[in-house]
């Protein structure tokens, strides 16, 4: 509009003009010009799809040939906006955490696009990994460029007021899953909440492992509607938890615990117990204190930590599993049990795991689940010297029995340059018995060789599929027989 009436009506015409109503005319449109003018740029929307599928791909980057960077959100979709490139030829480089698209004659990797505003393009990228992204669980604009282009996100509302999540802990307890993260970044200052989040969920959250997705959780909240701490032990530095399970005591009630340690300086634990769930405050308290750090105890003992499992072994007795990612500890499936020292089983992981390439792997951090498709324990982990970057390699093996012997191991999943560590599976948002499960991980920073954060993605949960019907597992599936 703005560009018609400055071709049709010069404004020294209405300048030139003697009459009133040429006035009145001018000071009629001036003011209608000004406002066209300053209507926002209708953003291009950029659709990022998986070749052959057509899913949407969450976390991929493109890049400008001037560095301004675009991620896509869980709906696999960017808003762009830049005015500089609308109408313009424009290269976009690709990188994607193991989605792109093969290199020119250059080595480049990447498309040309002409966006125009209000328009939609889509680009295909080219999975290179095992895994199957699937989208961030935590963190704010879960769908923000799928909503500025007026896309239609996945039912459900956002969690307001988290930014970011640590690693994640998950049980059942009393008809609810229970979500437990480290330490939370929150918007409102860059330090957040430092004695552990939490939430809850229904029991089966996802109608299907599959994009675009949406988790919904209920946080726990304090009364000005923040999200607040689950697990506030007394004493300096931030409360981290593990070995979460839900465990029957002397009256058949389900009581939820776990271990807590207390974190001070540069990660050094210094105290570590027992604490219990408290159902109507809707928090952890201290029940037991394990160990103390001095000269003569400077590390802890073994703790019921890490991932739990129900197992019944060869015995046919209800145990629970403590591991990270294999079995590191045993009690009897009973709130008695857990809380007495003398009633747990020290066990020794297996160190290393065979690879399908024939090299060993150390594994560092993961868990395991039984799948009934595969007749087998399964297992994700990463790895502890890991290459192309500091525990952002996830690899999966097969066992006949938790305890091992577990390989060969296959990598399924690798980060370029970026850590994810603590990889959680959840056979409980799949069918167990079914060929799809699904893993979370922390992908962060923290650990890699000083990568610009990804905006909106760094330190928070991003959830991965595997199809264990793929061809490539087969490795694993053999070693386990």
């Amino acid at each position: 509009m703005t560009r018609s009436i400055a071709g049709n009506r010069p404004l020294h015409t209405f300048r030139a003009a003697a009459s009133g109503a040429a006035v009145f005319l001018l000071g009629t449109l001036l003011p209608l010009a000004s406002a066209a003018a300053a209507e926002p740029l209708r953003p291009c929307r950029i659709e990022i799809v998986e070749k052959g599928s057509g899913w949407p791909v969450p976390l991929v980057e493109l890049r400008t040939t001037h560095q301004v960077r675009l991620v896509s959100d869980n709906a696999g979709v960017v808003a762009l906006d830049l005015p500089e490139v609308m109408g313009e030829e424009t290269w976009f480089e690709i990188r994607g955490h193991g989605y792109g698209v093969p290199a020119d004659g250059f080595g480049n990797h990447g498309v040309r696009v002409v966006p125009r505003p209000g328009e939609t393009v889509r680009i295909e990228v080219e999975r290179s990994i095992i895994a199957r992204r699937l989208g961030r669980l935590t963190g704010g604009g879960l769908f923000a460029e799928d909503e500025r282009t007026g896309g239609t996100a996945p039912a459900g509302r956002e969690p307001r007021g988290v930014f970011g999540c640590d690693s994640v802990l998950v049980a059942t307890h009393r008809g609810r899953l229970h979500w437990a993260w480290g330490d939370t970044t929150v918007p409102r200052y860059p330090l957040g909440v430092f004695d552990t989040t939490g939430g809850t969920t229904v029991l089966h959250p996802l109608a299907a492992a599959i994009p675009p997705l949406r988790m919904p959780f209920d946080l726990f909240r304090n009364d000005t509607g923040r999200p607040r701490a689950i697990c506030p032990m007394p004493g300096q530095g931030p409360t981290w938890i593990g070995g979460l399970v839900s465990l029957p005591d002397a009256a058949g009630q389900e009581r939820l615990v776990a271990s807590y340690a207390k974190i001070r300086g540069t990660l050094e634990a210094y105290e570590a117990g027992l604490c219990i769930w408290d159902d109507a405050a809707a928090v952890f308290r201290p029940h037991r204190m394990v160990w103390t750090k001095s000269a003569a105890t400077p590390r802890p003992p073994p703790l019921p930590d890490g991932h739990a499992l129900r197992w019944r072994d060869g015995s046919g007795g209800d145990r629970v599993l403590f591991c990270n990612p294999f079995p590191m500890l045993a009690c009897g499936a009973t709130l008695a049990a857990w809380e007495d020292p003398a009633a747990w089983e020290v066990l020794e992981p297996q160190v290393t795991v065979p690879s399908a390439a024939g090299t060993a792997v150390t594994p560092h951090r993961g868990s395991i689940a039984w799948n009934g498709f595969r007749g087998r324990w399964i297992g994700v982990f990463t790895e502890k010297f890991g290459t192309p970057s500091a525990f952002g390699e996830v690899w999966y093996a097969e066992a006949q029995s938790p305890t091992g012997p577990w390989g060969r191991a296959v990598k399924v999943l690798s980060h370029d340059n970026y850590s994810f560590y603590n990889p959680r599976l959840h056979p409980e948002l799949t069918d167990p018995d079914g060929p799809v499960v699904v893993f979370e991980g922390t992908y962060s920073t923290m650990f890699a060789a000083d990568p610009p954060p990804t905006p909106r993605y760094d330190y928070n949960q991003i959830l991965y599929r595997l199809d264990l019907d793929d061809p490539a597992l087969g490795a694993a599936g053999r070693a386990a027989d």
